[in-house]
């Protein structure tokens, strides 16, 4: 049964019991319906009490049938909620671990609330995509107030149960131990009062300006969005409508979002990170190997984030680097990043003092002895690499994991410098791994079984977002990345300049344009390595050499000033320059082209043209499990806007057919630059996604 009943001294207890969050399903909410009908016809019942078996109250709605016919014979949560709020015996809704979405909404509608400590709370829906439907914007500003019903509805984040007692959310909070018989005891006692029913509490009213603040910044935080805006009017309108015109209106939204683009591509990265985390090539219930001890070699930028993310989830992290001068330096930076954390309130002097006591140095790789993981963070030279990985092989356990953070080297390369290149994989993190959330776990060939899926599990633990990818120059992301900005350089060489490309795609939904992302990375890093490829670069295939002349000039982006753009001193503030349009100018007409006015659409589909098409050619060659993957890849480690799916769900929406036009319109031109993906030609031949699985043969198509 989905939900459960018990009495307990004249109190019903309805226990939610759908694994693994007690989403409230068809089922749950047909089992809510009958116990709220039993008990309150139970003349013995004289309050009820809603709780959740395992390890949550409840994740709210079932967001797998958004978008499906309503289930047969089950009621729609807004029903159950209006059963609640009119019930003449007390309902008391006893919240633990997470209550989010839905159910903070059917919390909220209850008489009162109370919390096991640690409990955590929210509407998130505005993250999904859509408004909260069941009440939530008409409801929760009467419990708390409009300013901070506001701050949560509109950012979707979470709070935690002391919090949402601040706020007035809750009305109490108990250890979790007691949280059961406190509700009962606190249901009990309202029984002798009645039920209070929020819909009634009074709404203090707010200037307009509050609301005309709350829009124009989200016209900033939310571009392109739909979701908040809309929430915002919901909240706005239900300060002058009746509660149950509010409510039907809310409730419209509601059903209009979720049918649209927005939520669509918002559900689908939702869906797509979970399945991220199961490897097809994995069988389930492999045994995993015991991972508590990390080491990391080198202490720059990526080696001191690595170690970072790893402290901050309670691992014991020993570096090494080349010299003591080097650790030094690097550590100082680990403290100094968790003194700034600590000053600005992320965390707190216990975690500050904890996390800098979890990480120790030195200079000798026998401090990897006792390591279960060692992950190599130094230069990006394949001569490094290799010495790197043969010293790991010597001074660490046999049954070790190694890993490499290389961005763009071949992974099986660099594992024959073991032994046992079994025992190798790549962990490529990215800048500033402390923050950033993805992490390619990168597949060998000759890669353990139990490595990988320790690898996956581990990058989990420190709370990443793993992907396995398969080993190409720049794995998938960085592939992909290639695609997408030799149009972008090609687009100057023709008639465009950063400047207006940037502006483009970030109106798109990127965070930043390529070049600006160029001049925040340093132009130094990749012209490393377009010095390190030429010597196997196809004469014949055309390059732009405008990063190039950059970069002689001693222009690498904001570190030194000017880059793509220039920057005034102490300011990241990205202004065009006339010195880097002389210098496009001249380009093109080196090569030969006749500058042309170039259309933002033009921009937009040739960037995401040429990145779809890789996608493809990627899957093609089992370098990713599933297109869903590649847009999780692109959404936490490109600032792709999540809002519109990732890149391969963003091509389905647009149309492939016009995508497939675009990409053989740029192979006529450019060659095997773009090689227009076997894929993609047969997806648009079938009218298929990339997700759709293929007709069998021999079966005809339903008419």
């Amino acid at each position: 049964m989905s939900v459960h009943q018990e009495r307990r001294d004249g109190v019903a207890l309805l226990i939610l019991d759908n694994p693994p969050v007690n989403a409230i399903s068809a089922p749950v909410r047909r089992g809510l319906k009958a116990g709220l009908d039993l008990a309150l016809a139970d003349a013995s019942v004289r309050a009820i009490v809603l709780c959740g078996a395992g390890k949550h109250f409840s994740g709210g709605a079932d967001i797998r049938e958004f978008g499906k016919p309503p289930a047969p014979d089950a009621p729609v949560l807004v029903d159950i909620i209006n059963l609640v709020e009119v019930s003449p015996k007390p309902v008391v809704a006893a919240l633990h671990g997470a209550t989010t979405g839905g159910a903070l909404e059917l919390a909220i509608a209850c008489s009162h609330r109370i919390a096991a400590q640690g409990a955590e709370m929210g509407l998130p829906e505005v993250t999904l995509g859509f408004v909260p439907g069941a009440g939530g914007t008409q409801r929760l500003p009467r419990l708390v107030g409009v300013a901070p019903a506001l701050d949560l509805i509109l950012t979707g984040r979470l709070i935690l149960a002391d919090e949402a007692l601040r706020l007035g959310l809750l009305d109490e909070v108990v250890p979790a131990y007691a949280l059961r018989d406190r509700a009962v005891l606190l249901a009990g006692r309202v029984a002798e009062t009645g039920p209070r029913r929020t819909r009634d509490l009074p709404l203090t009213a707010l200037p307009a300006e509050v609301f005309e603040r709350a829009a124009a910044d989200l016209a900033k935080t939310a571009r392109g969005r739909e979701a908040p805006p809309a929430a915002l009017a919901c909240v706005q309108r239900g300060m002058t409508l009746p509660f149950d015109e509010g409510l039907r209106q809310e409730r419209e939204v509601f059903l209009s979002m979720v049918k649209a683009p927005e939520s669509r591509a918002l559900r689908h990265v939702f869906f797509a990170e979970r399945e991220a985390q199961k490897a097809p090539s994995l069988k389930d219930g492999l045994a995993l190997r015991r991972v508590s001890r990390v080491g990391v070699v080198g202490l720059g930028t990526m080696g001191s984030g690595i170690a970072m993310a790893f402290a901050n989830s309670g691992f014991s992290v020993v570096v090494v680097d080349a010299t003591q001068e080097a650790v030094d330096r690097g550590l100082a930076k680990v403290r100094a990043t968790y003194e700034d954390a600590r000053m600005k309130g992320r965390i707190t002097e216990v975690e500050r003092a904890e996390r800098i006591a979890a990480v120790r140095g030195g200079v000798d790789y026998a401090d990897f002895a006792e390591a279960d993981l060692v992950i190599e963070a130094a230069f990006e030279e394949m001569g490094v690499k290799h010495e790197v990985l043969a010293k790991l092989d010597a001074a660490c356990r046999p049954d070790a994991i190694l890993a490499t953070n290389t961005s763009s080297l071949d992974v099986n390369v660099i594992a024959a410098a073991t032994r046992d290149p079994s025992r190798v994989l790549g962990l490529h993190f990215f800048s500033p791994a402390n923050i950033m959330k993805l992490v390619e776990v990168v597949r060998p060939a000759v890669v353990a079984p139990d490595v990988l899926a320790t690898g996956l599990d581990v990058v989990k633990r420190i709370g990443k977002v793993g992907v396995v990818v398969g080993v190409c120059d720049g794995f998938v992301g960085n592939r992909m990345l290639y695609a997408y900005r030799r149009q972008a350089d090609f687009l100057l060489e023709e008639g465009a300049l950063p400047h207006q490309i940037d502006r483009v795609l970030r109106d798109f939904g990127m965070a930043m344009g390529p070049f600006q992302t160029s001049d925040l990375a340093g132009l130094d890093i990749s012209w490393r390595i377009r010095k390190r490829q030429s010597a196997t670069r196809k004469k014949h295939l055309r390059y732009s050499p405008i990063a190039d002349r950059l970069c002689e000039m001693g222009r690498f982006g904001q570190k030194t000033g000017a880059g793509w753009y220039k920057y005034e001193k102490g300011s990241r503030t990205p202004m065009p320059d006339p010195e880097v349009e002389a210098i496009v100018r001249a380009v093109s007409d080196e090569l030969g082209f006749k500058r042309r006015e170039i259309g933002d659409a033009e921009i937009v589909e040739r960037c995401f043209g040429a990145m779809v098409n890789e996608g493809a050619l990627i899957l093609e060659e089992d370098l990713a499990a599933r297109s869903g993957d590649i847009d999780v890849i692109w959404v936490y480690g490109y600032g792709f806007p999540r809002h519109r799916g990732g890149p391969m769900h963003w091509g389905e929406q647009f149309g492939l057919a016009k995508i497939l036009e675009t990409v053989e319109s740029l192979h006529a031109q450019q060659g095997e630059l773009v090689r227009p993906s076997t894929l993609l030609r047969d997806l648009v031949r079938e009218g298929r996604g990339f997700a759709a699985p293929a007709e069998p043969e021999g079966k005809e198509k339903e008419k």
